[in-house]
């Protein structure tokens, strides 16, 4: 990833957190208390329509890992 690309995707976060304030939040307080090896994230989204879709995974390690070089990208 270039620097450009590195800058339009902050900005584009930037906005994200602008829009959706509790977000970031939500995802702070999970990262320091529940996101651990093994813990199950589940992500739903409902379309406008009132169709459903939900997946889960089970976080490894590494999944870990790349959450925690992501983290440190935006700070």
């Amino acid at each position: 990833m270039n620097l450009m690309n590195l800058m339009q995707l902050k900005d584009a976060w930037s906005a994200f957190k602008g829009n959706h304030p509790k977000f970031p939040l939500f995802l702070k307080a999970t990262s320091e208390n529940s996101m651990k090896e093994g813990s199950i994230v589940e992500i739903r989204v409902t379309s406008p329509d009132g169709k459903t879709l939900t997946t889960n995974v089970k976080l490894k390690a590494s999944d870990l890992a790349l959450f925690e070089q992501v983290k440190n990208s935006f700070q």
